[in-house]
């Protein structure tokens, strides 16, 4: 059965200039940045005396119930914090409201926002300026490590011996993988623990998720700028299927017992209860890791994904607010919107442990030491690379993490073949869509 988490914050005292005031649902995932978005929201409501309530979707039922409730022309949300890869379907079928002329009546510029979080969060279609979003939340894929582990003199002996470098943050996925494979199965501290935890789960979009940061760093690409929907060759080009090979290797080899549908919370588990050295895992996850006891507190380090022989990229996470078009509300919800693009309130939200896209919070020289793991942060997502936002997405999305969980987890067939049939599988989408 679907889960849902309900949460409604009750509005200040109603003065009389807030007589209109409206009720007000905002739609997300459930889980901690959501959190702090309603800690954050009573502000709004003080303000303007707008009523906000909250649905929250846990993240693997997250795109079902939320798709299903835009494609019904559903009426529950007036306010959607959708995915990076709904933007195309939320624009072309008139799930979401066109923002342009609102941000310009109100002083909105996308060139105040991270760059890759426009593109990725904002625009329809990419490389247009057609905005049906603002972007909400910053995230990125990046990895955790357990520092105080790699700052043990018998380790950094022991592994300097071996590999013939310092036990450090890797630079390259084969470092990566080199100390994944010199914790694997290492007793620490009386415990049996293992290299790495990644991304593995079926049943949504976490194998795809995870898979990308070795792809993309291969040399995996999804067309080119001249041709977009012309895939064969470069999503499965012998580069991009030593890609798929490096990541099953890292599985085969260096993550713990009976980790093969594991996503986010799974990950974040393993490494809090100290079974893992490293974990891949979104950035969201980075300030509940420094609250932890058992593992914050200068116990653990961060560090971008790491270059492979194609390139350095970094699979992005997080999405835009939007307004949705079945809303009765719409100009109460721009109105948050306005709102929620104030410097002050995006330095707030970072505050709270939201991850601001606003130039003006990350580029303020105090960012990066605000936190342990701020400059990763903007280390990585100035490498991101984004999946298909294509209308069709999710039948894209279906296809990927058949054939790359057959292939990595169930070791049906090889790379080369996985990827050869996820081009036959994608190219009859974008026949059916008459992209080709």
């Amino acid at each position: 059965m679907k889960r849902k988490l309900i949460l409604s914050v009750a509005a200040g005292a109603l003065t009389a200039g807030s007589a209109m005031a409206e009720d007000l649902t905002l739609c997300w995932a459930a889980w901690d940045p959501a959190n702090a978005l309603v800690e954050l929201s009573t502000e709004f409501e003080e303000e303007s005396g707008h009523n906000m309530s909250f649905e929250f979707v846990p993240w693997p039922n997250f795109a079902d119930r939320m798709l299903n409730e835009l494609n019904s022309g559903g009426q529950l949300c007036d306010l959607m914090i959708g995915d990076s890869q709904w933007i195309g379907l939320g624009a072309e079928a008139g799930h979401y409201v066109k923002m342009n002329d609102f941000f310009d009546a109100n002083g909105i510029s996308m060139d105040d926002f991270i760059p890759a979080t426009v593109t990725g969060y904002a625009e329809w279609p990419k490389g247009t300026p057609n905005y049906w979003a603002m972007p909400a939340f910053g995230d990125v894929v990046g990895w955790t490590y357990r520092k105080d582990w790699f700052e043990r003199p018998e380790l950094q002996a022991e592994f300097k011996e071996s590999y013939g470098r310092d036990l450090a943050p890797p630079a390259t996925l084969a470092e990566l993988k080199d100390i994944a494979e010199f914790f694997q199965g290492r007793e620490i501290d009386g415990t049996t623990v293992y290299g790495a935890a990644i991304y593995t789960e079926r049943g949504s979009e976490g194998i795809t998720m995870g898979v990308t940061n070795a792809l993309y760093n291969y040399g995996f690409d999804y067309g080119t700028a001249d041709e977009p929907y012309k895939i064969d060759g470069i999503v499965n080009s012998p580069e991009a299927a030593a890609g798929l090979e490096f990541y099953k290797e890292l599985y085969d080899c260096c993550t713990p017992p009976g980790s093969s549908d594991w996503y986010m919370s799974e990950n974040i588990d393993a490494y809090k209860s100290g079974q893992v050295a490293m974990q891949m895992n979104f950035a969201f996850i980075w300030p509940g890791v420094e609250a932890d006891p058992n593992v914050g507190g200068g116990k653990s380090g961060y560090f971008p994904n790491p270059a492979g022989p194609g390139g350095q990229f970094a699979q992005l996470g997080g999405q835009g607010i939007s307004v949705v078009n079945y809303s009765d509300n719409k100009d109460a919800a721009l109105e948050y919107i306005k709102w929620f693009s104030q410097p002050e309130v995006q330095k707030k939200w970072w505050e709270v442990g939201g991850y601001s896209a606003l130039n003006a919070v990350v580029e303020d020289p105090g960012f990066a030491s605000s936190q342990p793991y701020a400059q990763t942060f903007l280390d990585s997502m100035a490498i991101v690379k984004d999946f298909w936002a294509e209308p069709a997405y999710a039948d894209l999305l279906i296809a990927m993490q058949d054939r790359v969980h057959a292939y990595v987890i169930a070791g049906d067939g090889t790379a080369q073949e996985a990827l050869d049939k996820l081009v036959e599988d994608w190219n009859e989408v974008f026949e059916d869509e008459g992209k080709i």
